[in-house]
């Protein structure tokens, strides 16, 4: 177990490794996998995220400190993944199919989205995710990514432009 001192100089605050992978291994899991949307490449981003948490968390102060700095190691884990692939961007009919049940009452549409998301680039594809996947407001997407707010607003209102544009384009007007 480790003891950090919070940042208002009140009682130590518990941070147990063990517990804290618990606690957030579906969320560092549930980025990886919606960028990645490759089960294993996930699954071994998220285990380097943990042993980088392993060996930084006698710098983090809070189990609020502990979620911001999973979040925001695992989104940049993420983009550097997609660089050091040799082909970073999909096609849209050579983006993979995600394994993940869809949420949607419309299968073809839920399946075309997730094709299309994942034919963003790195960065906007993120933004999307950490928003809509992990309800996250802009400004924790901002503080995560370590970019403006005025950037993550930006980038979500082009990408949800270009999802919109090309789920028409690929299935017609969804519009009731």
């Amino acid at each position: 177990m480790v003891l950090a001192q919070p940042a208002d100089a009140g009682e130590p605050v518990s941070l147990d490794f063990e517990d804290l992978v618990r606690r957030h291994q579906g969320m560092v899991f549930s980025i990886a996998f919606h960028f990645l949307q490759d089960r294993s490449a996930a699954e071994e981003l998220a285990q380097d995220v943990f042993v980088q948490l392993h060996r930084d968390l006698h710098r983090l102060e809070s189990p609020d400190h502990v979620t911001f700095w999973l979040r925001r190691v695992a989104a940049h884990r993420c983009i550097d993944y997609a660089r050091r692939r040799k082909h970073p961007f999909l096609g849209l009919d050579a983006a993979p199919e995600p394994q993940a049940a869809a949420r949607s009452n419309d299968p073809i549409l839920a399946r075309h989205l997730r094709r299309l998301i994942a034919a963003l680039s790195h960065k906007a594809r993120l933004v999307v995710i950490l928003r809509y996947q992990e309800d996250l407001t802009p400004n924790e997407i901002a503080a995560a990514m370590g970019i403006p707010v005025a950037t993550v607003k930006s980038q979500l209102q082009r990408s949800l432009a270009i999802l919109r544009a090309n789920i028409v384009r690929v299935i017609g007007d969804v519009r009731p």
